[in-house]
């Protein structure tokens, strides 16, 4: 036996066909960059009097098991991930395929996901997996990653060997901060020196009455997007479209790598007016909390080409 290293560390992930019952086969092997998923029950400190100063046992409280999971963007991989928050995409081509994955599905997957501690060995299975959150932050350099908020149902006792058999690894060459873009209306959004994508279903939780203190599944609310960007200010171009609440397209928000390509659409975003302070003698900066509009469509769309036939 030996000490748990994160180096060493794994995680498999399958697609469930009933909600909280993992499958016996059809994992995936993933990359990932961290994880915080894991299963708690709180203490409740007994309220009883009479038995003195001492008090009496602790009672359990419910279960929760809610985390992140931090995974590289990459040509692969990302796509599970997609087709979690999204549901499954609608996919054209013959090689390369273009996956579209568009906001507002009305039933999403649930995952069982394993992440497993070789050196221990230790591995322990969060089923009734979904995918809450996606937060991806552009800059100019450094690792780009998407920060996954889940919210699962349970996490299995942890054991000495592995539930995913054989998984089929996916995973590829990752996107690189470099060759992102915003364009607006098909033309490039000029000194961005960051932005921040966050995509949620605004999940809920059927909190139930249950013998072993889990919750009962999850549904979907509504579909919130926000898109932070932090400019140079150089024109009256972004400043004039917050002024007159008039809504922009921001029809490709993402990167390429080679024929493979991640692409955001969000076609109505709206951008809050706000102030330009001057704090010195360097460049005035301008930052804009944006909101995607559903009004006509789909909040957001993702465009995915790669290799992968489906997911």
């Amino acid at each position: 036996m030996g000490f748990g290293m994160g180096i060493n560390a794994v995680l498999h992930a399958v697609d469930e066909v009933t909600y909280g019952t993992t499958p016996a086969s059809g994992f995936k092997k993933l990359p990932f960059v961290s994880t915080t998923l894991g299963e708690e029950r709180p203490l409740i400190e007994d309220d009883q009097l009479g038995f003195g100063r001492e008090g009496l046992d602790p009672a359990q409280d419910v279960a929760t098991n809610d985390g992140d999971i931090v995974v590289p963007v990459d040509i692969a991989a990302i796509g599970f991930w997609l087709k979690g928050f999204f549901g499954a995409a609608a996919v054209t081509g013959a090689g390369p395929y273009t996956h579209i994955f568009q906001s507002g599905a009305a039933a999403l997957p649930s995952r069982s996901i394993e992440i497993g501690n070789p050196d221990v060995p230790s591995f322990s299975v969060h089923y009734g997996a979904m995918v809450n959150q996606i937060r991806i932050a552009m800059a100019r350099s450094g690792m780009l990653n998407a920060t996954l908020s889940l919210i699962a149902q349970g996490e299995s006792v942890a054991g000495a060997s592995s539930v995913a058999g054989t998984p089929t690894a996916q995973q590829g060459a990752r996107f690189a901060h470099a060759t992102g873009v915003i364009k607006r209306d098909g033309t490039a959004l000029a000194n961005i020196v960051s932005a921040d994508l966050s995509m949620s279903n605004s999940l809920e939780k059927v909190e139930v009455i249950r013998s072993d203190g889990r919750i009962g599944g999850i549904v979907p609310g509504v579909v919130q997007v926000s898109l932070r960007i932090t400019a140079r200010f150089d024109s009256l171009a972004l400043l004039t479209a917050a002024t007159d609440g008039t809504p922009i397209n921001l029809d490709e928000v993402g990167w390429a790598n080679g024929a493979n390509s991640l692409k955001f659409a969000l076609p109505r975003v709206y951008l809050p007016r706000v102030k330009r302070p001057i704090s010195g003698p360097g460049g005035v900066m301008a930052e804009f909390n944006c909101q995607a509009s559903g009004a006509g469509g789909h909040k957001i769309t993702a465009k995915l080409i790669n290799s992968i036939a489906s997911y």
